[in-house]
């Protein structure tokens, strides 16, 4: 048994933050560009033609220079999602207040109580995301600031104390892997994966954290990459990526376990299986929540538990074989869309995903350990009484 704790950035809880208005920018930028290319243009005409000729040569010049409709300079913006992943939180505090916030946050969100805790309760391990910037030393690029590797370094003495393995998880590529606010992306866009050169950089990332750990006896795996997104992220890259990853964690260990996370979106649940069954202490991951889908959206209490008995079960049964990688269920939460459901409800909602989930050959891991949302919070529901390992 697993559980996922945040040693990184995924969110700042209780607080509202302001981010800078790239709108504004773009405006002011192409304002600026438009009045000083005009310059050269004003001035020969001044000196040269008539204020009639000049009014109908600046009307001309402006139609032709794109003063219309379609023109980039006049737009329309439709905020569709509000992120609130590293970037914005970076971003938005600025380079005088974030260092402090950051500061604050890694050393005070995950403490060495809460390892004890967590080993008290019979869990085994932890998975910790962290982004890529983590091996841009000491002064990463904007807008992230230093401190998130001493925190993570900080994890392994306390897992050491107190008994538990570590799996550290990638869980933000260079240009984001998919677009979502967890994988900091700066606006949505999902870049990662297209160029040799964002792939090679992001294995440099694992090279960096794997020669940094490989001698910890707390170290237990290291997950390549979190929730890739198809198809802007192709198995074609993916495959490229995991196995150039895999051979540099065995440059270092070969012991570590090495995990490949399934893509989200359409696909094959056994897309990783050419590749993973040749390698030796892979682990296939994923992720099972019965909240984002709209298939989820009228399901009554039962019928999410017996979507977990039936439907889940059936899944992980198809890839766990006695041959190929183990099988991981990385995140999984007892939350759902249904209303004004009782404390009994969640229990048994629990108590069914940790019954099948449990027999993942390498184990499952809870999203996550504290949260602002109870239901999201590990420690609250355990101290609640609305699950029970």
């Amino acid at each position: 048994m697993l559980l996922h704790i945040c040693c990184s950035c995924k969110r700042i809880e209780g607080k509202t933050l302001s981010t800078s208005n790239k709108g504004s920018i773009i405006n002011i930028w192409v304002l600026i560009v438009l009045k000083e290319s005009l310059k050269p243009f004003m001035k020969h005409m001044m000196n040269s033609v008539s204020h009639c000729f000049l009014s109908k040569l600046m009307a001309l010049q402006l139609q032709v220079r794109g003063w219309r409709d379609d023109d980039p300079s006049i737009f329309e913006i439709t905020i569709v999602a509000r992120l609130q992943g590293e970037f914005q939180v970076t971003n938005g505090y600025g380079p005088t207040k974030v260092a402090q916030v950051m500061k604050e946050h890694w050393s005070t969100f995950i403490v060495e109580d809460d390892f004890k805790f967590i080993a008290s309760i019979g869990l085994n391990a932890v998975r910790i995301p962290v982004g890529w910037w983590i091996a841009s030393g000491p002064i990463p690029p904007w807008p992230y600031v230093g401190g998130l590797l001493n925190a993570l370094d900080n994890a392994f003495p306390w897992a050491q104390k107190y008994g538990l393995k570590i799996i550290i998880d990638l869980h933000a590529a260079p240009g984001s892997q998919n677009g979502f606010q967890h994988s900091s992306s700066k606006d949505g866009s999902q870049e990662w994966g297209k160029e040799d050169e964002n792939i090679q950089e992001t294995v440099d990332v694992i090279s960096f954290l794997i020669a940094r750990y490989a001698n910890h006896p707390s170290l237990y795996a290291i997950e390549l990459l979190n929730e890739p997104l198809s198809p802007g992220v192709t198995l074609e890259s993916l495959n490229k990526y995991y196995k150039a990853c895999y051979d540099v964690v065995r440059g270092h260990s070969t012991t570590t376990y090495v995990v490949m996370s399934n893509r989200l979106g359409p696909l094959e649940p056994k897309e990783l299986f050419p590749l993973a069954n040749g390698l030796m202490g892979s682990v296939i991951d994923v992720h099972y929540y019965n909240i984002f889908d709209d298939l989820f959206e009228n399901k009554t209490v039962q019928q999410h538990i017996d979507f977990i008995y039936n439907n889940r079960s059936s899944e992980l049964n198809f890839i766990t074989t006695s041959n190929g990688p183990l099988t991981f269920v990385g995140e999984w939460v007892s939350d759902w869309r249904v209303k004004e459901t009782t404390k009994e409800d969640f229990q048994r909602f629990g108590k069914a995903q940790i019954e099948v989930y449990g027999r993942a050959t390498f184990g499952w891991a809870y999203w996550a350990f504290r949260n602002a949302n109870q239901h999201w919070s590990l420690e609250w529901m355990i101290n609640n009484g609305y699950i029970n390992l």
